[in-house]
């Protein structure tokens, strides 16, 4: 027997953390209202709740126009329909992303062009993109990673030169700003996720933000069945589907709203403790401050594991065994998408990556993206956001499981069998 608790050991911590998502008193009035007043559904469009929710997230970041969609994946699907990507058009995207950032641009019929991250930042490493720029790029869709943004400043100037357009997948970054201006809104479209575990929570659920009121209309248009937007200026038709947000759904965004500063402040508060406990540890890195970023979004913290600096005892048996101390982390959180089960691309069912060539693209293959690939297999440790809503209490907890691994750590030497079947098991408890 040992002393870390997956080799029967106590663990560091028995009390679970307290749950996500949580609600008050304000949610079930909200939901109340709805269930009496008959208006379930998206209809008549936009539904009070989510029409009120969607100009109050929009004004938080700094932007003119927002509509509520159905899940994150469908915002970026309706920004990429907003901004008039057609088929055979290619959008430049990160390699290391959820697979929810990807597929819609194959489900418009375009093609995805990946890019690998930056090191310090695991965002898209803008230094890589001029080189996969050809005549059928039309867009970049950067994504705002782990409290991290993808470099604005350099990508826009990349964009305005190019003459392309900018998506910003901004799932984790609720409430963030960039040199003062909100998330989502400095490129052409932004796009946010509602998913369960988000700052901001309907279950599912997503947002279209927008300072252009053409595409704003454009994705009302292709959310509500094609029908007119409601200030139907441009005039666009187009074949569209339902994926308006319910009200049940939508109720709930208001007030979570309203608390979200305060638990942003919360959080950032607790991570900065918690980065002055971890200070120096060997074996373990941060993501690069960055100074540009002008308000938090406290979504997923970030460590970098180094098994070279700990006897190459891989990431996944370090992960498997703080699991085991109570403290709940992830290590494969994301992979680089051309490598994920979750992206079985086949060409015959997405005729783009054949047109013009004489083989198909084979997205699977055709792609190394090294820093990506490291970052989803070896480094990247993932914390939620939920842990650091308690007290100090909680963040020791969590550094002390830390410590105690790493003093332990030649006792996960063999486990690594269990240890990655830990992990994926963790990933895939996520995604379902």
């Amino acid at each position: 027997m040992g002393k870390l608790a997956i080799t029967g050991g106590r663990p560091v911590r028995r009390k679970r953390f307290d749950p996500w998502p949580i609600f008050t008193e304000k949610e079930r009035k909200a939901l109340r209202d709805v269930l009496e007043g008959h208006n379930w559904g998206g209809q008549p469009f936009p539904g009070k709740h989510a029409d009120a929710f969607a100009k109050q997230f929009a004004k938080l970041h700094t932007a003119k126009y927002g509509q509520c969609v159905n899940t994150g994946t469908v915002a970026i699907q309706a920004a990429l329909k907003a901004i008039d990507i057609r088929p055979g058009d290619e959008v430049i995207v990160p390699a290391y992303t959820w697979e929810g950032t990807v597929g819609p641009v194959l489900l418009v019929n375009a093609v995805p062009v990946f890019v690998d991250i930056e090191p310090d930042t695991y965002c898209l490493d803008t230094k890589l993109i001029e080189q996969v720029i050809s005549p059928k790029t039309k867009a970049i869709l950067p994504v705002h990673l782990g409290m991290r943004f993808a470099d604005m400043d350099v990508l826009m100037a990349i964009a305005k030169k190019h003459t392309l357009k900018v998506i910003e997948d901004c799932a984790h970054a609720h409430g963030g700003m960039w040199r003062g201006k909100g998330a989502g809104s400095i490129g052409d479209v932004g796009a946010f996720s509602f998913q369960s575990s988000k700052l901001i929570t309907s279950g599912e659920g997503g947002a279209v933000i927008t300072n252009n009121l053409e595409y704003h209309e454009r994705v009302q248009s292709y959310i509500n069945a094609g029908r007119a937007s409601v200030t139907d200026k441009f005039k666009h038709r187009m074949i569209g589907f339902n994926y308006r947000l319910g009200e049940f759904q939508a109720a709930v965004l208001g007030s979570q709203l309203e608390r979200l500063p305060g638990q942003a402040k919360v959080r950032e508060k607790n991570m900065k403790y918690f980065e002055s406990r971890l200070g120096g540890t060997r074996g373990l890195g941060l993501l690069k401050p960055e100074p540009r970023i002008t308000r938090l979004a406290p979504y997923g913290y970030v460590l970098k594991y180094f098994a070279e600096q700990v006897n190459d005892i891989p990431r996944a048996a370090f992960v498997a065994a703080l699991q085991q101390e109570g403290i709940p982390c992830d290590g494969l959180f994301y992979e680089p998408v051309y490598k994920s089960s979750l992206f079985p691309v086949d060409s015959a069912d997405f005729p783009a990556l054949s047109w013009g060539r004489s083989t198909p693209l084979d997205l699977r293959t055709m792609y190394r993206c090294p820093v990506s690939e490291r970052a989803a297999y070896h480094e990247a440790i993932w914390f939620s956001h939920h842990l650091f809503l308690g007290g100090k209490a909680n963040i020791d907890s969590i550094s002390d499981g830390i410590f105690k691994v790493f003093e332990n750590i030649e006792e996960l030497r063999g486990l690594e069998h269990r240890a990655i079947k830990s992990q994926g098991m963790s990933r895939a408890d996520r995604e379902s």
